[in-house]
């Protein structure tokens, strides 16, 4: 079976078609260097399939176009069976502070995903993105409108889809991530009814303990495990450690009693409190508790949700991987595997986490959790293997019918 991903980052989540031996037939994505995440994981079939650029470029969609073709022609296949997308969603976040105008041009490329989905027709499609998306505005073709109407407008012939919000948390994922998903299949192949079977089966939620509790502590800034180049301790300034050392559980920065220990800046020998806009940045986890949803921003204790239930650290990339489910075998560098990496010298080390390690906390606080996406693929699997069996048992009626009529 196969897939197409848009607007994919580093193939966080698509990974999880990937474990399910999906082919992938083309991946799109605006940013070099997470495109080269993906070709560390050898994620596409055939080379043309990695199409970097912006895709709401009609040269961009041909580039596309090109790559699904050849793989037709070389598998010997007529459909795409699953096309994934993720828009990004900095006009929709309740976490953007920032939002402008522009905004709604960013909302708007869930417009170019919708016209592929109308060229391609994959058999089955799925979206995700925020809690707000499909109530957010964007613009079809110099017309304003709701994401919900776009949708409906261009799919609402040829598809059904429901859409769901859903604490991924619930699903099997190892962190609270509140989402969207639309997930939708053409009406000549399935009727509505089976959309439901599509949805990952749930799970008790496991607490921050059981994810990460078993790994080793970090106590000093810029410690790593001897075994694991991914689990450290990421250095920030030296000052802002008393801000955060003698917090328990559960405790902000900004709980601190002396006002000398509350996130600062002096200015003119006075003491400026941060803002804290969102109630939670310098903000100690719990043991016991879910993992918090990863914000891209992870790589600081300034942002939401960062800070370890007792080192004086944010979360290192391992244990950000394990919050979204990322299996130990996916690569972030095509130069290095994991076992490589853990033989560099010390010094080395470092200047492979100086080049790398913005790109990959990124790249895992802008993914779906892996093993949505894997239950998803697996759900797909198992309905289309159904639909063989009913489709070989009626053949299987009719022969022995005409047999039965000569006879």
């Amino acid at each position: 079976m196969n897939y197409i991903s848009l607007f994919s980052s580093a193939g966080v989540g698509c990974f999880g078609f990937k474990e399910e031996g999906f082919d992938c037939v083309a991946s799109s994505e605006l940013v070099k260097r997470r495109l080269e995440v993906q070709k560390a994981n050898n994620k596409v079939k055939y080379d043309n399939g990695y199409i970097l650029g912006d895709i709401s470029k009609q040269e961009k969609k041909e580039e596309l176009y090109e790559a699904i073709k050849y793989y037709k022609e070389q598998e010997k296949v007529e459909d795409i069976d699953a096309l994934i997308f993720t828009a990004p969603c900095q006009g929709m976040s309740v976490a953007n502070h920032k939002k402008n105008d522009g905004t709604i041009e960013k909302n708007s490329l869930v417009i170019e995903a919708l016209e592929i989905i109308k060229e391609v027709k994959p058999v089955f499609f799925i979206a995700e993105n925020v809690r707000s998306f499909m109530n957010t505005n964007c613009i079809d073709h110099n017309n304003e409108k709701k994401i919900r109407n776009a949708f409906s407008d261009w799919l609402s012939t040829d598809y059904s889809y429901k859409e769901f919000i859903i604490n991924f948390k619930d699903y099997g994922a190892n962190s609270s991530r509140t989402r969207t998903l639309v997930i939708g299949t053409r009406k000549d192949r399935y009727n509505s009814t089976i959309i439901n079977e599509l949805l990952p089966s749930k799970e008790k939620p496991k607490t921050l303990r059981e994810v990460i509790g078993f790994l080793p502590h970090l106590s000093k800034m810029g410690e790593m495990s001897d075994n694991d180049i991914y689990h450290n301790f990421k250095p920030y300034k030296e000052y802002m450690r008393q801000w955060i050392e003698n917090l328990t559980e559960g405790q902000s920065a900004f709980d601190n009693k002396e006002i000398s220990l509350k996130p600062h800046k002096i200015v003119n020998g006075e003491i400026i409190l941060n803002v804290n806009k969102n109630g939670d940045k310098y903000k100690r986890q719990s043991w016991d508790k879910v993992a918090p949803c990863v914000h891209t921003r992870n790589d600081i204790i300034s942002s939401q949700n960062t800070v370890h239930p007792e080192d004086d650290r944010v979360f290192s990339i391992r244990e950000l991987m394990l919050m979204m489910n990322i299996p130990k075998e996916f690569q972030w560098s095509k130069n290095y595997t994991l076992d490589e990496l853990n033989k560099l010298p010390l010094i080395q080390k470092k200047d492979y986490l100086k080049k790398h390690e913005i790109n990959i906390r990124q790249s895992i606080g802008e993914a779906i959790p892996t093993i949505i996406l894997q239950k998803i693929a697996s759900n797909i699997k198992n309905i289309v293997k159904e639909e063989k069996i009913e489709q070989n048992s009626k053949k299987t009626e009719n022969t022995n019918e005409q047999l039965q009529f000569v006879l």
